[in-house]
């Protein structure tokens, strides 16, 4: 058959693909071997972005010639060409700043050489309608997993139940969701489960074995997904790739009796969430599977994007920026909770603590260490109150609430807080304290204490007059 002049009379970005099968019945090169003056022009043309790693095109050539290996794209060439099935499939691989809506159509095969060909249309944003075009039981899936997380007062048990279904669904082992930070090389178990006799080999078990596996197998992640959209490895010799691209992480999986793996990258829009796995599942179900995750990662993605964007939200609301504890507003809020009976507090203790001698640093040093002098106040605040909320109440004027504690308890943490050094020569804590044994006297506490702490803070300008305000 003359490929060329076949692909030749198609207008739309289209290819014939050849893949080699040998006679132990693993198939070996997949080649591009023919393409028509559109899919090659989409290799060889420069432009500003993600590009091959060959701009001339060479009929015949392996396709690692142009883009690194990846499973998925062999998959659904093996799929076309040997198994000759007609396949659909629309993705977006990391590699690329577009979605790819590919179709594949089987070819005639002689001898040990299978052929298909490989037409894509390429767009710049996702098509929905493309992305919802599922069978009844994966759009079913599907839409069971968003109901879940959209009607939902519990996230994290939302979550492994999603995690659960998704299990199930692939007839997995197990199955988990990973939170990652890059920023702080640190990764996180957000959601996990497995089946009953493999509850010892889950992830989490994972991470208490070696406590660096972000970095020592997380961190490769990406490399070995290598520019995909996911990682599928479901025999021996999909393990093998493994085993060349992210050895510790296969050297694991060994020893955990890992023998077949499903990863999805979770992303919102270019940040990097976490990943979605599983592991040992029904490796039949291959393409289903795939579908399923794909779709579901998406709506998992923006979920958690969603959670994660109310928590920063809050922070934001709640904690003052420069110090790191409870601004006022959040100190307000709690004492409104504490009058109104709906936060009752035992035993409750009021801790005010000023700093003597800040507008000497400002004036002396600038505000900058005015700054630094509050940060290390407030981080003294914390190691001497633990397990204790800490306000910022404005300025250098800071409140502590303390439940189940007594007169003798405030009295020794306040003389530890004013024997504590900040510096600058001249720095030091004015402290007044207060106890009550029904919290809804909080205001009274509160007062009593502030009382105190200003006749503490006299007390030291009486002694130092030099550095009076």
């Amino acid at each position: 058959m003359d490929f060329q002049a076949f692909v030749d009379s198609i207008d739309t970005m289209t290819c014939v693909i050849s893949v080699e099968m040998k006679e132990d019945g693993n198939y070996g090169d997949i080649r591009i071997v023919a393409g028509n003056e559109a899919y090659v022009q989409s290799i060889e043309t420069v432009w500003d972005g993600p590009r091959m790693m060959s701009n001339k095109f060479v009929p015949n050539s392996k396709y690692q010639n142009y883009f690194p290996t990846d499973l998925n794209f062999e998959r659904v060439c093996y799929r076309a060409a040997v198994e000759k099935q007609p396949v659909h499939t629309y993705v977006h691989p990391d590699r690329f700043d577009f979605w790819f809506d590919l179709y594949l159509i089987p070819l005639k095969s002689e001898g040990n050489m299978h052929y298909c060909t490989y037409t894509q249309v390429v767009t710049p944003k996702a098509d929905t309608k493309k992305m919802s075009n599922l069978s009844q039981d994966i759009a079913s899936a599907v839409l069971n997993t968003c109901i879940k997380l959209t009607n939902t007062s519990d996230f994290k048990e939302t979550l492994n139940e999603v995690v659960k279904d998704v299990r199930e669904l692939c007839g997995a082992m197990i199955c988990c969701i990973l939170s990652v930070n890059p920023i702080n090389k640190t990764c996180k178990v957000m959601a996990e489960n497995s089946d009953e006799e493999h509850k010892e080999m889950t992830l989490q078990s994972i991470l208490v074995e070696d406590p660096d596996f972000y970095t020592n197998v997380v961190e490769k992640w990406e490399d070995t997904i290598g520019g995909s959209n996911c990682l599928i490895l479901k025999n021996d010799s999909d393990m093998e790739y493994l085993k060349q691209k992210n050895p510790t992480w296969y050297e694991s999986m060994i020893t955990h009796r890992v023998k077949s793996i499903v990863l999805f990258p979770m992303k919102f829009g270019e940040e990097l969430l976490g990943y979605i796995w599983a592991t040992n599942f029904d490796t039949g179900k291959v393409d289903e599977i795939k579908e399923t995750m794909e779709l579901t990662t998406f709506f998992v993605a923006s979920s958690v994007a969603s959670v994660q964007l109310i928590k920063r939200l809050k922070i934001l609301s709640s904690v003052d920026m420069l110090t790191g504890v409870l601004n006022r507003n959040e100190m307000n809020e709690r004492i409104e909770r504490v009058v109104s009976g709906e936060d009752l507090i035992r035993d409750l203790g009021i801790v005010f603590a000023d700093i003597n001698g800040l507008k000497r640093v400002n004036d002396d040093q600038g505000h900058f260490a005015g700054d630094q002098l509050l940060k290390r106040a407030a981080e003294y605040l914390r190691d001497n109150f633990k397990m204790c909320d800490v306000y910022r109440a404005g300025g250098d004027e800071f409140m502590i609430i303390i439940p189940d504690t007594n007169e003798k308890e405030l009295e020794k943490l306040c003389a530890e807080l004013k024997s504590r050094d900040l510096g600058f020569g001249y720095a030091s804590f004015a402290t007044g304290w207060s106890f009550v044994g029904d919290s809804m006297e909080i205001r009274k506490a509160m007062h009593t204490a502030d009382e105190r702490m200003y006749a503490d803070k006299a007390k030291f300008y009486e002694d130092h007059p030099e550095l009076k305000r």
